[in-house]
């Protein structure tokens, strides 16, 4: 327990010493180590931008890159995803990628409305439509931020805060969320290994 809180200190504070030449470096690490995750990243991102919506089998595709490890968790949110019709999947997304920037909570209300999608969906829809304003929903993000998660992590008021702290590093950095977000995962991966 002791080495634990040991590592935790000092992934926050990397995170806090980090500058902008070491996000950078950490997401370059990021890119390679995930790369054909970040090309599918980037080839929904800019379907999505371009069009102003999502498809179900643009959801499903997301679904796949959340678990692109684990088929079981993919089989049984395919499923329950496949339970939205069509018109209603790129009827949410439209609605949400046509909403002014600081609607994040309702962004985030809307897509969860959804079947199958739960608040990290919903980031990773966000994080691809908008790299520049968004980022993971994920704890490995959270801690060298925020310090431990709370007990009931995920939710859209927990992404939302999550969100203020990288948009403040991201704004600090000149840089994109989603640069900070990559290069503080990758770092909190690494750091676990």
């Amino acid at each position: 327990m002791k080495k634990q809180k040991c590592n935790l200190l000092v992934i926050i504070c990397c995170a806090l010493s980090l500058d902008k030449a070491d996000y950078l470096l950490w997401c370059r690490k990021y890119d390679k180590a995930y790369g054909f995750l970040a090309q599918r990243e980037r080839e929904l991102g800019f379907k999505f931008r371009k069009n102003k919506v999502m498809t179900k089998a643009d959801l499903v595709a997301v679904v796949d890159w959340v678990f692109r490890s684990e088929p079981d968790k993919k089989d049984r949110t395919i499923n329950l995803v496949n339970r939205n019709s069509d018109e209603e999947v790129e009827r949410v997304s439209s609605q949400v990628f046509n909403l002014p920037e600081g609607s994040d909570l309702y962004r985030m209300n809307c897509l969860t409305g959804l079947e199958g999608v739960n608040p990290v969906f919903a980031s990773v829809i966000l994080m691809f439509f908008d790299p520049k304003n968004y980022g993971l929903f994920d704890v490995r993000v959270w801690k060298p931020l925020l310090g431990n998660a709370p007990a009931n992590f995920l939710t859209a008021m927990n992404y939302h805060t999550l969100l203020l702290s990288l948009r403040k590093s991201a704004n600090k950095h000149n840089l994109d969320v989603r640069v900070i977000d990559k290069a503080l995962y990758k770092k909190s991966i690494d750091a676990s290994t």
